[in-house]
């Protein structure tokens, strides 16, 4: 099965509308409080879906590339690269019966890009399902104790089961011990398809080693340019190469698809969801400073800038580091991402133990984006005040908020679908 990307053109260059003199950051002026996401950096407020969509809205996207996670990659060179996929296996009896399993291969005529191995579960019967996509932490092999399922070759982080130490090779013997965070046969038996890929096969979660998608990028003597593609915007474009593969896909519905990412890959979820307009519903999970949470943080508890850019400066492009000790000179913060998704339905999910993540300033950053969904006809899209524990704002602009920790469960998959079953049903 094969995809050329020339047809993606209208898409992917929508993101290059680049404002004129962007000043480095210690020359931005500072905004205490979340900006206005319909004031434009000259001033301009934007009053219709017609100047957001023209104006505001590329704006927004080439301030996120040149501040925070670096340029959309290929934009221009190659673009008629074709994706193809492989199948490696397929079991048509998987899940007592009721669905499909299968694995792709995803390559590109650019030989030199890494290929991405999408593990697809779909539900058995004629109708294209809806389906979830985005990508796990530690390989498919993890999620299904199938033996059929590839261990991937790529660098993989030492905390993963069956890793080996020193080598941080995977192991089959990871098979099946990571299944609870993409529940395969729960999502199936709701009626929904899943399609899922190792985030390391686009690019390895480690700074400094030029392999991945990191390799393809020109060598620099003295360090790469300040908005140099860095790790988050990778996965994102990663989720969009697995989106190119499922439109083409006879099983999945190709204007149902949600884009799934929990914690750092909540982040990626996000970005995915902003700069591709095919993705209908945007869910990333407990996605923190980087991703939903904003980088003016009020919560005292919250992880912010300076510590995860120090801590994992390979995440975002070398300018956002330079916004560590005051963000209030940041362009734009997280609700501008969720704002430029509009009127694609958004869904925040938290834990309540997870203050690192920052919950209630993610209920900020979807108040603050209401004004770009309200350009679009929906006068009321988020709630008004935070849901109880445990209760889900379905709305446009949703928020979910659970007891518990840090983790991706199959409670929150249930929620996860709850939302779908109202936006993608």
């Amino acid at each position: 099965m094969r995809l050329s990307l020339a047809g993606l053109g209208i898409l992917i260059m929508s993101v290059v509308a680049t404002p004129a003199d962007l000043p480095p950051p210690d020359k931005l002026p500072s905004v205490a409080g979340l900006p206005d996401v319909l004031t434009m950096r000259d001033g301009t407020k934007i009053t219709s879906k017609k100047d957001w969509e023209e104006k505001q809205r590329p704006e927004l996207k080439e301030l996120f590339q040149h501040y925070m996670y670096g340029r959309y990659p290929h934009l221009v060179e190659p673009v008629k690269v074709v994706v193809t996929g492989k199948v490696l296996f397929e079991d048509a009896k998987a899940f007592d019966g009721k669905g499909t399993l299968r694995e792709v291969e995803v390559s590109f005529s650019e030989a030199s890009w890494p290929k991405i191995y999408l593990l697809i579960a779909a539900p058995n019967g004629s109708a294209p399902a809806a389906c979830f996509v985005g990508p796990n932490f530690g390989g498919n092999h993890l999620l299904t104790a199938s033996d059929k399922v590839r261990v991937p070759t790529a660098w993989v982080p030492a905390n993963y089961p069956g890793v080996e130490k020193g080598t941080n090779k995977a192991t089959a013997a990871g098979r099946g011990k990571q299944a609870d965070t993409w529940p395969l046969q729960q999502i199936v038996e709701k009626g929904y398809a899943v399609a899922t890929f190792y985030c390391g096969d686009i690019q390895p979660d480690r700074p400094n080693v030029r392999e991945g998608m990191r390799a393809t990028l020109p060598v620099h003597k003295d360090g790469g340019p300040i908005d140099e593609t860095a790790t988050v915007m990778w996965w994102a474009w990663g989720c969009h190469r697995a989106v190119d593969f499922l439109v083409t896909d006879k099983s999945i519905d190709a204007k149902r698809l949600a884009v799934v990412g929990h914690s750092r890959l909540g982040k990626t979820a996000l970005l995915a969801g902003a700069f591709d307009d095919r993705i209908a519903v945007v869910i990333p999970h407990q996605s923190g400073c980087g991703g939903a949470g904003p980088s003016r943080s009020k919560n005292e508890k919250a992880e912010p800038v300076k510590r995860i850019t120090t801590v994992f400066p390979h995440w975002f492009c070398a300018n956002f580091t330079a916004f560590g000790d005051d963000t209030t000179k940041i362009p734009f913060d997280q609700h501008a991402l969720v704002a430029i998704c509009a009127p694609r339905p958004v869904l925040l999910t938290n834990a309540e133990d997870d203050q690192w993540a920052n919950p209630s300033g993610q209920f900020d950053v979807l108040t603050a984006a209401a004004p770009a969904y309200k350009l679009y006809g929906d006068t009321k899209p988020g709630a008004d005040k935070v849901p109880e524990q445990g209760t889900l704002s379905a709305d446009r602009l949703g928020y979910f908020i659970r007891a518990g920790k840090h983790s991706m469960t199959p409670d929150d998959w249930k929620v996860f679908m709850q939302f779908a079953d109202k936006w993608l049903k």
